[in-house]
């Protein structure tokens, strides 16, 4: 087999309290990539949707991991990759993170699966790096393992995998661009002890919430007193959205990624339905054009076609 195809879906960073280190894999929206192996030590990176894209493969998200990979293969190997991009750059919902896991999936599978799970997300955070400027795992780890994970630590990997109970995820995405790079700079560069303590509180709880299948105990634990006052100010009509969602049945929700995104959980359709139905008026109201998912956890990840 010289040449594969996968579908590489969308993921929500953060989970609203734990920054860079939880994230969550969705079944929709996904990217499908096709991938072929070749011999000439090169790599192509071409758009089926006519994005412009980077003619320098290590400055592009999907490009620059397989450099890592042939870099450490040293062998006369190269790719050419075509991107179908159903999930639009900026949109918080892990656009950068499913080139990157797309492309070190399929990859590795042309190579015979040379390397595990761990090695490919090493790999795919020099994409995210292309894209914010600093490594991070908490899309790529998701969307590559399936389901949600911790990332205990990126210097030296620890992922954990995080069992979770079946919940629906309601996204709203306002047709607005937030670069991940530009929504790092803005973050305080200190944090009062007081509010790191609850952080941690909430991360603690939001982990033992899912593991326990605690609805209530996951729903009182996603807060985020750290980011969200910050990085909400880049999101049209938040604050309105979290409370009618809230007051709809979601159990919490907040901030995918960096944002524009905003998703919610819930513990059934009907509920997912009426959060979204609260996110709809709330954008036609502002006037404000915007696209909807209700889907759920992807608990497989990156899937070969």
């Amino acid at each position: 087999m010289n040449s594969i195809k996968v579908k590489a879906p969308a993921t929500v960073a953060n989970l609203v309290c734990g920054f860079d280190v939880l994230g969550m894999c969705l079944h929709e929206p996904y990217d499908v990539m096709e991938v072929t192996l070749t011999n000439d030590r090169q790599i192509t990176i071409k758009s089926a949707d006519g994005y412009q894209l980077p003619s320098d493969p290590a400055k592009n998200t999907a490009g620059a991991p397989l450099v890592e990979i042939m870099r450490e293969l040293n062998t006369d190997i190269g790719f050419d990759v075509i991107i179908h991009k159903n999930i639009k750059p900026g949109s918080g919902i892990g656009s950068s993170a499913a080139s990157a896991a797309g492309a070190v999936v399929a990859a590795n599978h042309l190579l015979g699966n040379t390397f595990d799970k761990e090695d490919l997300v090493r790999f795919a955070m020099f994409g995210e790096k292309v894209a914010s400027g600093v490594k991070h795992a908490d899309n790529v780890a998701p969307c590559i393992y399936g389901g949600i994970t911790l990332i205990r630590s990126i210097f030296p990997l620890d992922i954990i995998s995080i069992p979770a109970p079946l919940l629906y995820i309601t996204a709203v995405h306002p047709q607005i661009e937030v670069k991940t790079s530009d929504a790092r700079q803005i973050l305080r560069k200190e944090v009062l002890l007081k509010d790191a303590i609850r952080q941690w509180g909430n991360i603690a709880g939001l982990v033992a919430g899912l593991m326990k299948n605690d609805l209530s105990l996951i729903g009182r634990s996603l807060e985020d007193v750290i980011i969200e006052p910050v990085r909400s100010i880049l999101i049209p009509g938040f604050d309105l959205l979290k409370k009618n969602c809230r007051q709809a049945g979601a159990l919490g929700g907040g901030i995918s990624g960096s944002g524009p995104s905003v998703f919610m959980l819930s513990a059934d359709t009907a509920t997912a339905e009426a959060v979204e139905r609260e996110m709809k008026s709330i954008y036609e109201g502002i006037g404000l054009a915007y696209h909807t998912y209700i889907t759920t956890i992807n608990t497989q990840g990156v899937q070969v076609l």
